[in-house]
């Protein structure tokens, strides 16, 4: 891939991501998806009304982890005329968004990988992005390949985690063990600058916290499934977790209860950034990691 100037391939850590296993999880929630994903929902809204700050007015849209098609069709509503392509790794997702999308609906679908897009330079307008690049293992490669796809002057609105997401699900179960339960997460200060030296101009960063409550840590996990979020890091314990392990996560997290309820935050990253208009001298002395929070170690 060219003109990346992030390194990001760490893939020795013990968060790298088994994406056989995401995808997985994503296949089998797709059917119930979007009743589910209530966060994932509330913050595709409000990445989308951040749209009515800039002016743009795009033929072709990229809609990247595009899910069961519900921001597609949003942003077909927002914008007369344009067409919108789907990307999403899970073929069950994409199976339930063909049979949502209306009859000669300019929506379409293609299974693929967000690092590796299967569309030719310079032909989209605005890519979209909601709450996908911290499922990616190099969200370097998203950024080189979303800035390759996109004609000077495109937009790339997306949203990810930042590092306070299950914040208190992480400090729980280090108090009962160091392997892997909560994937690593990328802070908005090092996505600023990696848009920046990915190519992108005027990137524009800002931070919102949800604190979701369940009666009990089981809800918690029963959500997190629900919604396709199971542990997928290369750390993570391979054989079944203990009663005692478990009772002693349940204990630790206990500790946080408010008002009767457990607390579960997530932390979203809100991004824009532009491709210039005209290239960009870059110099490739300038590549660095793309730090993830905790960080991504690698093993002895």
């Amino acid at each position: 891939m060219t003109g990346c100037l992030v390194d990001c391939s760490d893939r020795g850590a013990e968060f790298h991501l088994d994406t056989r296993r995401v995808r997985r999880a994503f296949d089998r929630v797709a059917a119930g998806y979007e009743t589910r994903a209530v966060l994932q929902r509330t913050v595709e809204a409000h990445c989308l009304a951040r749209l009515d700050l800039v002016r743009l007015t795009p033929q072709s849209i990229l809609d990247l982890g595009c899910g069961p098609g519900v921001a597609g069709r949003a942003l077909l509503k927002r914008y007369r005329g344009a067409r919108v392509t789907g990307i999403d790794f899970a073929p069950a997702m994409l199976r339930v968004a063909r049979g949502r999308r209306r009859w000669f609906s300019a929506q379409r679908f293609v299974c693929a990988d967000a690092q590796a897009l299967p569309l030719a330079a310079d032909s989209v307008d605005l890519a979209f992005s909601n709450l996908t690049v911290q499922w990616c293992n190099d969200p370097a490669a998203v950024l080189a390949e979303v800035r390759r796809v996109l004609r000077p002057g495109g937009l790339f609105m997306f949203t990810s985690l930042g590092p306070d997401t299950l914040k208190e699900l992480r400090s729980a179960w280090r108090a009962v063990d160091r392997t892997t339960h909560v994937s690593a997460f990328i802070d908005m200060h090092d996505l600023g600058d990696a848009l920046g030296r990915s190519g992108f101009e005027q990137p524009v960063l800002d931070v919102e916290r949800f604190c979701l409550t369940y009666p009990d840590v089981h809800a918690l996990a029963v959500d997190l499934k629900a919604i396709g979020a199971s542990n997928a890091t290369a750390g993570r314990r391979r054989a079944l977790t203990s009663r005692s392990a478990w009772t002693a996560m349940r204990a630790a997290y206990e500790s946080l209860r408010s008002d009767g309820r457990l607390p579960a935050t997530y932390e979203v990253v809100y991004a824009h950034a532009w491709k210039p208009l005209a290239p960009r001298r870059r110099d490739p002395d300038q590549a660095r990691l793309v730090s993830f929070h905790p960080p991504r170690r690698r093993r002895p």
